[in-house]
């Protein structure tokens, strides 16, 4: 890191603000190095190029309330919650051909091992602590400046990571890149002695920006431009799940009703083909409501909203509208 650090603190737990308030650092404060630390509270936060949809449980996060984000930068889906403790470095790109990762994750593999651990850089973008990953990294070049950024998991729920992004690999076929599931650990396993992570975070901070630390905040005016980001394309659904690949997902249950299986093509977030199969009594054709849910966004609020239209005993016999959706999206 540069000699003088700027740092920045977020001063929220919303991670669509979180994003926000980062990539307005990285295209606005166009000068300086800077330092940002901040936490989202329960959060699935995916890579730009990947299908949001095959990365989460559906069901897991609609029951436990669990915000799903993009970021702008690859790599694959992480979780965030309390335990977390996330980075930011912004600074000038430098030599464009000199770029690693190794240059912003030695920082932090050094300020791990200053505390005892055994940590390193692993892969393309991973830091391990005794062969468990406690960190992914990725990061993203606009113009002349780079962000990197990165999780650094303290002291998370374990069972929270696991269930949140614990999809079944056949419910779909995507060409988007998929997230490899590493053993995970948390860094307070690994302290010789226990601190907890608002004593991280002050240990971090000044390890990351040494004497050069340099306390600064965005002014109200870019304060509210945060805000207007935020409200324009992170809180936003053709964000975070629009933006998906095209894939093919395929899902069936077994309801008092009968079996229903259904298979979708999705492009952009938006069906472009679905077809339904099972051995409900049905006493119509499906071609109208097949033709119908054409084009229509792949969330459950909209494809419940078609559904409405149409008398449903018709088509799906004992099967209802709960169990549709149930069979499609996992939410009840």
């Amino acid at each position: 890191m540069a000699d003088k650090v700027l740092y920045l603190e977020t001063e929220s737990q919303d991670p669509a603000f979180n994003l926000a308030f980062e990539e307005y650092v990285l295209t606005n404060r166009r000068e300086g190095a800077y330092l940002l630390l901040w936490q989202n509270d329960n959060t699935i936060v995916i890579g730009q190029n990947q299908n949001a949809e095959a990365e989460i449980n559906r069901a897991f996060v609609e029951e436990h309330g669990i915000h799903v984000v993009r970021r702008t930068t690859g790599g694959g889906a992480v979780y965030h919650d309390l335990g977390n403790l996330n980075y930011s470095f912004i600074t000038d790109l430098g030599n464009a051909e000199q770029l690693t990762m190794e240059r912003f994750t030695r920082p932090i593999v050094e300020a791990l091992k200053a505390l005892g651990l055994n940590a390193e850089a692993s892969g393309r973008n991973d830091i391990l602590v005794e062969g468990r990953k406690v960190s992914g990294t990725a990061q993203r070049v606009t113009r002349d400046r780079i962000l990197h950024h990165g999780t650094l998991l303290f002291d998370a729920d374990p069972s929270m990571v696991a269930g949140a992004l614990n999809v079944d690999p056949e419910k779909f076929r995507s060409k988007s890149a998929k997230s490899v599931r590493s053993r995970i650990g948390n860094i307070r396993d690994f302290l010789k002695e226990d601190m907890d992570l608002p004593a991280f975070w002050a240990y971090l901070k000044t390890a990351l920006a040494g004497s050069g630390l340099e306390q600064t905040a965005l002014t109200q005016e870019e304060l509210a431009e945060v805000q207007a980001l935020k409200a324009r394309k992170y809180d936003t659904w053709e964000w975070n799940f629009g933006r998906s690949p095209k894939y093919n997902m395929t899902n069936k249950r077994h309801w008092p009703g009968g079996g229903l299986e259904v298979r979708a093509d999705v492009a952009g977030g938006v069906i472009t083909e679905i077809v339904f199969y099972g051995d409900f009594l049905a006493v119509q054709g499906m071609e109208e409501v097949t033709e119908t849910l054409r084009g229509c966004p792949f969330r459950a609020e909209d494809f419940g909203a078609v559904l409405d239209r149409f008398d449903l005993p018709k088509f799906f016999g004992a099967i209802s509208k709960e169990e549709i959706l149930e069979t499609v999206f996992h939410v009840n």
